[in-house]
């Protein structure tokens, strides 16, 4: 045939039909799948800085380790409110003419995912003692160092943001850590990763393959088994194993005059709504973890009973009917602002705060 014996029709041919199912099978495709995908009502786009976050993120590679996206099934139920949906990505445009970076969606979790991850663990200061050490919040981290973005001064400048890292994790044990404009975008990233609410009328998907209930002399009883697992998921990035916390960034629960306290209401209104109660002592506020978790009164109940027993602390234990009733009480409430152990609850919402800030929410602070 003269198609195969004249390279330059062959190759014309070849090009043409590459060119035709290119269009076919993925341009036409996309553009179908762009316009029949919207974002979510309630969906935040990036802010400038969040922007420039993305871009570090891929530049660092995170997306190897890190994926966003909650699969429908059980098992992903700790990254998420809801399985994943189209219009969790419908937003997402190219960053120029060379690169499409359409999803983040990852393909592997050697790290923890991070669809949800700034209603998770809000807290700029735990993510930036994070990335400069992961092993400042979690020992056992195989997560690298990211030292690169940060500085070492002799003594912070005005402007600089200072990163609240242990003595022993600094080079030579002297000077401060100071966060670079990389790091601070990088933050303001992982910040802005929230899943939207779904419109009302919209069904939810569900979790495949529920996992069976855990026995009644466990989670509803409070067991220790279950505490410590819950207070591991829930708790412990911040408050750290021993309960200890980290001097300047998270309050320690261990003689905690709110988990001693007899009166639980405060405790509950604080794992439900939120803590504002120890900003004039430096400390940041803590989101209402119970909330955003959508943990349980068994759950609740549970980390309860494991913080009030454990690292030398011995009070009152609390039951699942006692802590129900206060979950009712307190639902929907503003953050507590009141100091540790007084014993009111809920008093006036706290002002609201400039996120641009250092003083950024933390995952589990009391």
């Amino acid at each position: 045939m003269e198609l195969f014996d004249n390279h330059k029709k062959l190759y014309r041919a070849a090009g043409g039909l590459f060119l035709l199912l290119t269009i076919w099978v993925a341009v036409l495709p996309a553009y179908k799948n762009q316009a029949d995908n919207a974002p979510l009502p309630d969906a935040q786009p990036l802010s400038e800085a969040a922007q420039a976050g993305k871009l570090v993120f891929i530049a660092n590679g995170c997306v190897a380790c890190h994926t966003q996206q909650v699969r429908n099934i059980e098992s992903d139920k700790v990254w998420g409110k809801r399985p994943s949906v189209s219009g969790d990505y419908a937003d997402n445009r190219r960053l120029d003419a060379w690169r499409n970076t359409a999803t983040l969606m990852g393909t592997e979790r050697t790290g923890p995912d991070l669809t949800n991850i700034g209603a998770r663990q809000p807290s700029e200061d735990w993510h930036l003692s994070h990335l400069y050490n992961p092993r400042i919040v979690v020992e056992a981290s195989i997560m690298p160092a990211y030292t690169w973005l940060f500085k070492v001064k002799v003594q912070a400048e005005k402007g600089d943001v200072v990163v609240k890292v242990p003595k022993e994790f600094i080079d030579g044990d002297t000077g401060v850590v100071v966060a670079t404009k990389d790091a601070l975008n990088l933050v303001a990233y992982l910040q802005a990763l929230k899943q939207a609410d779904l419109p009302k009328d919209a069904r939810t998907p569900l979790f495949l393959y529920p996992r069976k209930e855990a026995a009644a002399t466990g989670a509803a009883a409070g067991g220790a088994a279950d505490g410590v697992a819950l207070y591991a998921a829930n708790c412990q990035a911040c408050h750290q194993p021993n309960g200890e916390g980290l001097q300047g960034s998270f309050p320690a629960l261990k003689g905690s005059k709110v988990v001693l306290n007899t009166d639980p209401e405060q405790m509950v209104a604080i794992i439900m709504n939120g803590y504002t109660g120890r900003q004039p002592e430096g400390f940041g506020p803590m989101p209402g973890v119970g909330t955003n978790n959508e943990l349980k009164p068994e759950e609740i109940t549970a980390i309860m009973n494991h913080e009030k027993s454990n690292w030398g602390n011995d009070a009152k234990q609390v039951t699942v009917e006692e802590i129900t009733k206060l979950i009712e009480k307190v639902k929907g409430g503003p953050p507590v602002n009141t100091p540790p152990g007084t014993g009111a609850a809920v008093t006036a919402a706290a002002p609201a705060l400039d996120s641009s800030k250092t003083a950024a929410t933390t995952n589990a602070k009391k």
